[in-house]
């Protein structure tokens, strides 16, 4: 089966029963006729999204359900589906559902386009029209603006959950807590190609925000100085051809 899929979906949740259905649901309408499967992990909720999503699997058997033993977090319940993932190509949504699966198919045809550059890797959402509190985009705009100018990556939404990427790509990045919001500037630091569409973006459904604009401006400064010494401590060789 897996020299088949061209698409594996991974999607991390965190307390998101009630959000997990109907996203599920979505993603399958949007990838319907496509050789596909749906990793989604669960990392560690303490409400029954998992029982959820277990009970989804009969329903959708493209649906493969990881569970963490302990909360992780979410670059590592998004790495764990990855490395789990089975197609060459793999597209990222948030768990909450606000990350429009109708999208996927555009940012996977732009991926995989006959005349994309051959170090294109991933082609990454913005947010065109964000459906959150005025506070909570201006924390994000804040703290872009800090991002974008230190590690000039051309990124200016590098909270977008939705994401379509080359796996082995993915894999090879240097993992560490919060990286999926430095993934563009990664990804381009190892020699890879980044591109940008606008997407869709919704409220939402159910449940809460597992971030604050203070607590996420704390981490990013955190982090940011490790991505920027990261990335100079980086040696790209181009590639490796065997004699």
């Amino acid at each position: 089966m897996s020299s088949s899929l061209e698409f594996s979906v991974c999607v991390p949740m965190h307390n998101e029963s009630g959000n997990a259905a109907q996203l599920i649901s979505e993603i399958a309408a949007a990838l319907e006729g496509r050789a596909y499967e749906i990793v989604v992990t669960d990392d560690a909720s303490t409400d029954d999204t998992r029982i959820v999503l277990a009970g989804l699997k009969d329903t959708y058997p493209q649906l493969r359900v990881l569970s963490h033993r302990r909360n992780a977090g979410q670059s590592r319940a998004l790495r764990s589906a990855i490395q789990a993932a089975r197609a060459p190509v793999v597209g990222t949504l948030d768990g909450d559902g606000q990350n429009d699966p109708a999208d996927l198919p555009a940012l996977y045809r732009s991926l995989t386009r006959a005349d994309a550059p051959e170090n294109l890797m991933m082609v990454m959402g913005r947010r065109a029209s964000r459906k959150d509190t005025a506070w909570k985009r201006f924390g994000s705009r804040f703290a872009n603006a800090i991002r974008r100018r230190m590690l000039r990556d051309d990124c200016d939404d590098s909270g977008c959950g939705i994401k379509v990427m080359n796996r082995e790509a993915f894999l090879s990045l240097p993992y560490f807590d919060h990286m999926h919001r430095y993934m563009p500037a990664l990804m381009r630091a190892d020699g890879y190609g980044v591109e940008f569409m606008d997407v869709n973006h919704r409220e939402r459904g159910a449940g809460q925000s597992k971030y604050t604009n203070f607590g996420r401006l704390w981490a990013a400064l955190s982090d940011l100085r490790g991505v920027m010494w990261l990335i100079r401590r980086r040696r790209n060789p181009g590639a490796a051809d065997e004699l």
